[in-house]
C-alpha cells in the first residue's frame, strides 16, 4: 500500500512537470487572427472553454493549470487579439495584466458625422456608413436638443479606444456622453444647446486660432442681430455634403442651392451643427466677444483673418488678400465675408 501511494504521488508530480512543461510550447493548431471576449467575472471554467472552442489553447486543462501555478492573479475583462500562436503561459499572462485590445482613433475638432464614418472604417473598426447610420439617429441628445435632426454638433472630438466589437451605436453613446462632460464644464445655464452648438460649428470651421473663436461668433452674432444673411462657406459645403456632390470647390449652383443649410440663400442659422466642435469654439458662442465687426477674410499673410465693420473695409481686405494670390475669384452675387 505505501509502495502504490509512493508511487501515485510521483505519478502527480510527474504529471504536474510534464503538465507544467507543456505550458510553455505554442499551440501548433492555431488557425488564425483571433478575437476572444473576456466578459466581467467570467472564472476559469468558462474562459477555458471559451479559448478551447476559439481555437486559441487545445486543451482546458492547460489554463487550469496556468490558474493553478497564478492563483492570486486577476483575470481582466476586455476583448483579446491573438494572431499567432502562444503559450497558455503567454496566453494567460496577457489575460492576467489586462492587456486588452483596442483600435484608437483620433476625431479632430471640426470632424463632421462624414468625416468620423472615414476615420473609424480606416482604422477597422466599422463601416463609415454604420457609423453615419448610427448619428443619423438624435435620440442620444434629444432631451438637450429636441430640434437636433442628427447627433452632428454632439459627437465631442476627442481619441477613443474601440474595441473590435464596438458598434456604432456605442461609439455614438461614447462620444455624445463626451459631450456632455465637456458642455457642463462649460456651465451653460440656460442657454439653448440648439441654438449654442449651432453656432460653435460654423466657428469652427470657419478659424483654427484659438483668440480668433470669440470674435468670429461676434461676427455672426452682429449679422443676425441685423438681418444679414451668414453667408458661411462651411454651411454651403455641408449642404453640398448632405447631397453627395460637394466636390472639393464652391460652384454658384452651391451659393444658390435653396438647401435649408445653405446660408448664403436661407437668413438665419442653418437647421443644426454643420460639424462637432471642440471646447474652445463652445465657450465662444456661449461668450461671443463684443465687437461691431461683420465680415472677416483671411489675412494676406495667411495667419488668421482680417475683421473689418464696413463692407468698403472688408473690400479693402479681400483686395489685399487677393493681390497676395491667396485667393481666387468666386462666382458669389454677394460680397463673401470670409474665405
Amino acid at each position: 500500500m505505501k509502495r502504490l501511494i509512493i508511487f501515485a504521488i510521483l505519478a502527480l508530480v510527474a504529471l504536474a512537470i510534464v503538465g507544467a512543461f507543456s505550458l510553455q510550447f505554442p499551440y501548433k493548431g492555431f488557425q488564425g487572427e483571433i478575437f476572444v471576449n473576456v466578459e466581467h467575472g467570467a472564472g476559469t471554467p468558462t474562459l477555458a472553454r471559451t479559448l478551447q472552442n476559439a481555437g486559441v489553447i487545445r486543451y482546458q486543462w492547460q489554463f487550469w493549470l496556468a490558474r493553478a501555478f497564478n492563483a492570486s492573479a486577476k483575470l481582466q475583462a476586455g476583448e483579446y487579439r491573438f494572431t499567432e500562436p502562444a503559450s497558455v503561459r503567454t496566453i494567460f499572462g496577457r489575460i492576467a495584466r489586462g492587456d486588452v485590445f483596442y483600435y484608437e482613433v483620433k476625431i479632430p475638432e471640426g470632424s463632421n458625422i462624414f468625416d468620423i464614418g472615414r476615420l473609424v472604417e480606416s482604422a477597422g473598426a466599422m463601416p463609415a456608413a454604420d457609423f453615419v447610420q448610427a448619428a443619423s439617429d438624435p435620440s442620444l441628445i434629444r432631451d438637450l436638443d429636441p430640434r437636433a435632426p442628427s447627433l452632428e454638433g454632439y459627437l465631442f472630438p476627442a481619441t477613443y479606444r474601440l474595441s473590435h466589437s464596438v458598434t456604432g451605436p456605442e461609439l455614438c453613446k461614447m462620444m455624445t456622453a463626451q459631450f456632455r462632460r465637456h458642455w457642463k464644464t462649460l456651465q451653460p445655464g440656460a442657454a439653448d444647446a440648439h441654438r449654442a452648438v449651432t453656432l460653435a460649428s460654423m466657428v469652427e470651421k470657419e478659424t483654427g486660432v484659438p483668440d480668433e473663436r470669440p470674435t468670429v461668433a461676434s461676427v455672426f452674432e452682429n449679422r443676425l442681430a441685423r438681418g444679414m444673411n451668414l453667408e458661411c462657406d462651411p454651411t454651403t459645403i455641408y449642404a453640398a455634403m448632405l447631397e453627395n456632390r460637394y466636390r472639393g470647390v464652391i460652384y454658384r449652383s452651391d451659393l444658390d442651392n435653396n438647401n435649408a443649410y445653405n446660408t448664403y440663400r436661407n437668413p438665419g442659422l442653418p437647421p443644426g451643427p454643420i460639424a462637432n466642435p471642440g471646447a474652445e469654439s463652445l465657450a465662444a458662442a456661449l461668450h461671443p466677444a463684443k465687437t461691431d465687426y461683420l465680415y472677416f477674410v483671411k489675412r494676406a499673410s495667411g495667419e488668421g483673418h482680417k475683421f473689418s465693420s464696413t463692407l468698403t473695409d472688408h473690400r479693402k481686405a479681400v483686395d489685399a488678400y487677393r493681390h497676395a494670390g491667396k485667393l481666387h475669384e468666386k462666382p458669389s452675387k454677394n460680397p463673401r465675408k470670409a474665405a
